[in-house]
């Protein structure tokens, strides 16, 4: 039912949208070309009736004079022409100032309350018979979900597309409120942590990333105040894309377009996990951040957060299963229930849902390096 409001919604604001921008179309069609025909037409009229007086020695009429009335229609034709123009301007203008302040009034579903707690985390989190529906569109993401992350642990969590891996990332970061259970950091709700202090203390890759038109270097300090061109380097190599970066023009001062699109998706991905390990945080979120990199550079970026991660709580959400990490846990969702939890070895052993992923990924590799 829900769905299907939605639907009608959508359907409803782009019919409206379409009827209005023909109308506009139909009525900037109509008034340019008129105007312009009015104009050329008094022109010409002005012009003919005055070399008719020249001709026929009309006392007063001199070709001057023709010319001081043709600048005349042009002077007081262009205000006249000019109201189409702005009126249509004004028209936009109006419309998009809506939809910004669409924005601007918009009040945030997720709020702080009157006296959050700004607790420094130590990593042990908790998931707690937790259900979360998507409001806008009426998904199930999660069902009866509940989950313990103790202070250090590497978790993999592994699934189907559309399983509802992302959704544990974005419910991490209190984007949004699960509609029933409990999630908790060290015990204290999410929703009673101070929100900027606890994504302040989170590095979360996403899957789309996300880079300024800025140089390599700020895009990966950025949001971090006074980081050392030091730091800005030991992040780049650990997320191995120090290499490339040094190939670039200008190296660590190379301007990059907007969203990165002068780089390739893996060089975007690796920058994107530089800028989440410079902050040294004690909580790690990798949301499918290897999907654009190679099997090499994919075994040396998870080698070197072998070593990174030691001490800090991780959570990495990926499409493909990573054999070479030790995880304390790896987790199976399918359809927004944990289906299976284990070691890499147990969940081979259990021979389900994770050992076919295993398999086929493996058939697939193998494919690859054959071609």
């Amino acid at each position: 039912m829900y769905r299907k409001s939605h639907a009608w919604f959508f359907k409803k604001n782009s019919e409206d949208y379409r009827d209005n921008a023909l109308s506009l179309a139909r009525t900037e069609a109509i008034y340019f070309p008129s105007m312009a025909l009015l104009i050329g037409l008094s022109t010409l009229i002005t012009i003919m009736v005055g070399s008719l007086d020249v001709v026929n020695h009309v006392p007063g009429a001199r070709i001057g004079q023709i010319v001081e009335f043709v600048m005349y229609i042009q002077m007081l034709t262009f205000p006249v022409s000019a109201i189409g123009w702005t009126a249509s301007m004004t028209q936009r203008a109006a419309t998009s100032q809506r939809r910004i302040n669409e924005f601007l009034h918009t009040e945030p579903s997720i709020k702080n309350e009157t006296e959050p707690a700004k607790p420094v985390l130590q990593g042990n989190i908790s998931f707690t018979n937790v259900d979360f529906v998507y409001p806008h569109t009426g998904i199930n993401a999660l069902k009866d979900f509940s989950l313990q992350i103790n202070k250090g642990e590497k978790i993999a969590v592994v699934g189907r597309t559309g399983s509802g891996k992302s959704t544990l990332a974005q419910l991490l970061l209190h984007m949004y409120e699960p509609q029933k259970g409990l999630i908790t950091y060290d015990g204290i709700p999410a929703n009673k942590i101070d929100i900027q202090s606890l994504r302040l203390q989170i590095s979360y890759v996403p899957q789309d990333v996300f880079l300024f038109s800025e140089t390599v270097s700020n895009n990966i300090r950025f949001g971090i105040d006074g980081a050392t061109d030091e730091l800005v380097v030991s992040a780049a190599r650990q997320a191995s894309i120090h290499k490339e970066i040094e190939n670039f023009r200008e190296g660590y001062g190379t301007m990059i377009g907007e969203r990165g699109v002068t780089l390739s998706g893996g060089q975007k991905q690796r920058i994107s996990i530089a800028r989440a390990l410079i902050k040294d945080p004690r909580i790690v979120i990798f949301d499918d951040c290897l999907s654009a990199v190679d099997a090499r550079t994919e075994k040396e970026i998870i080698g070197n957060l072998y070593q990174y991660l030691d001490d800090k709580t991780a959570i990495i959400i990926t499409h493909r299963i990573f054999s070479l990490f030790e995880f304390d846990k790896i987790i199976v969702i399918d359809g927004g229930r944990i289906v299976e939890q284990g070691t890499h070895r147990e969940l081979l052993e259990m021979k389900g849902f994770y050992a076919e992923m295993y398999a086929r990924q493996q058939e697939q590799d193998r494919e690859q390096q054959a071609g």
